[in-house]
């Protein structure tokens, strides 16, 4: 169980810990700098205490054996060099003396040595350097002892101040774990800490996205029920007028006319799957597309299509250097639907241009390549070029079958791949769409 509250414990003890052993350290460092001072001023007073006394006659060997909590050693040679005194006779510093503070290092550790001349004598007096660290350890320890015995307490005092911080994120857990999954208001931020206002502020945007699908999502549903509706009913009435024909010709034509309701449906069918699959949730990975052979995929593909009507179909310009990164079978899908519509709305006799060319006209703007279909149809009112992109929208008068989703999913298409359709009139004198891609990924249009 990964819990916050122990995690920050645990790391707050751990710096704590480090820290006081990083001070423990540093007092200790601290501690025998001033029992060196210490020391070395005792062992100048020591030998200048001894510059009194008197010390004729070499030493003999003595007669006990030394105190062995004795500290200091203290050697004492005349002018000539002969010693006259030597209070550990077992000590293995040497013979010769130098002036001043000396550390010697010897078999048995260092030794801090002071040597200086009285009165015709040399006096030296020297102390082992680990007395100097165990008392400078024992006083770091009786510093840090007090604060070692309270780390029990420290750590109650954490675990109990962090939960104290952490109960908004649980009033936070609580209250969403409370909602109703169609309840998708924002989070309040008053009470939250600024720690997980960022992290609010998200759950909020993601509500506020949720929220959105889901109202676009229902929206999709009915208005698709409904258009299902009508097609239903009229396939219905077809398959009663094909039972009640009484003749063979008269069969004929009910069975044409539900060959047609048949094939209308199944149309708006495919253009709601296709609609579904370019939602955000059903996007696909991006990859290089060359939009040059997208067009040419669409002119062959439409090509039966436009001879049966009469129309001419052609490319105006196909650059074949201009690629993109995008999904390439929405890209298919997206110029289809542009080539598709433009020849269905076309009169016989007409013309259908598609062209791929590069965005030359705004230059604040990242590269971008336009995809452009112009037709010599009757047109769309400029006042009406933004309904015509909403989904099932269909203009009055328009004599042509369709489901009206034909340029909501070029929209869907465009936004995901942060494009933007923009419709107008076509030098051909009807409809020109252009759909206007950055050569770059971009995030998608809201």
């Amino acid at each position: 169980m990964n819990s916050l509250r122990r995690t920050l414990l645990v790391s707050l003890l751990s710096a704590i810990v480090v820290i006081f052993a990083i001070g423990g350290y540093l007092t200790y460092r601290a501690a025998l700098v001033e029992a060196d001072e210490l020391m070395d001023y005792q062992l100048r007073q020591f030998a200048l205490s001894l510059r009194d006394q008197h010390f004729s006659q070499p030493m003999s060997p003595p007669i006990e054996a030394p105190e062995e909590s004795l500290d200091f050693v203290i050697q004492i040679w005349d002018s000539q060099g002969v010693r006259l005194y030597l209070s550990h006779p077992h000590s293995v510093l040497p013979d010769l003396a130098r002036f001043g503070y000396n550390t010697v290092d010897t078999s048995e550790g260092q030794w801090r040595v002071f040597s200086i001349p009285l009165r015709n004598q040399v006096i030296q007096v020297a102390q082992p350097m680990k007395v100097r660290s165990r008392i400078a350890a024992d006083a770091a320890l009786r510093t840090l002892i007090p604060t070692l015995t309270l780390m029990p307490l420290l750590g109650v005092l954490i675990w109990l101040l962090v939960g104290r911080g952490l109960r908004p994120l649980d009033r936070l857990a609580r209250e969403v774990g409370k909602r109703r999954p169609d309840s998708l208001e924002a989070l309040p931020q008053a009470s939250v800490p600024d720690e997980a206002r960022p992290l609010v502020a998200a759950l909020n945007d993601l509500l506020q996205r949720l929220d959105h699908a889901l109202t676009a999502q229902r929206a999709f549903v009915a208005d698709a029920a409904h258009e299902l509706r009508t097609p239903l009913a009229a396939l219905q009435i077809q398959l009663q007028l094909t039972e009640r024909a009484n003749d063979e010709s008269s069969r004929r034509a009910a069975l044409a006319e539900l060959r047609s309701g048949l094939q209308r449906a199944t149309h708006l069918v495919q253009q709601l799957l296709t609609l579904a699959r370019q939602e955000p949730d059903a996007a696909r990975p991006l990859s290089a597309v060359a939009l040059a052979d997208i067009a040419r995929q669409a002119l062959a593909d439409h090509a039966a299509l436009a001879h049966d009507r009469g129309v001419d179909l052609g490319a105006n310009m196909l650059d074949d250097t201009i690629t993109v990164a995008g999904d390439a079978a929405a890209l298919r899908t997206l110029v289809g639907n542009l080539v598709d519509n433009a020849i269905r709305y076309t009169p016989p006799g007409g013309k259908v241009d598609v062209s791929i060319r590069p965005d030359t006209v705004d230059t604040s703007t990242p590269p971008a390549a336009v995809i452009e279909v112009g037709d010599s149809g009757p047109g769309i009112p400029p006042e009406d070029h933004e309904r015509v992109l909403a989904r099932f929208y269909r203009r009055e008068g328009t004599e042509q079958p369709g489901s009206g989703l034909g340029l909501a999913i070029v929209t869907t298409i465009a936004r995901r791949h942060g494009a933007a359709l923009v419709l107008g009139t076509s030098p051909l004198g009807g409809l020109l769409a252009s759909v206007h891609i950055p050569l770059q990924p971009q995030p998608p249009l809201s």
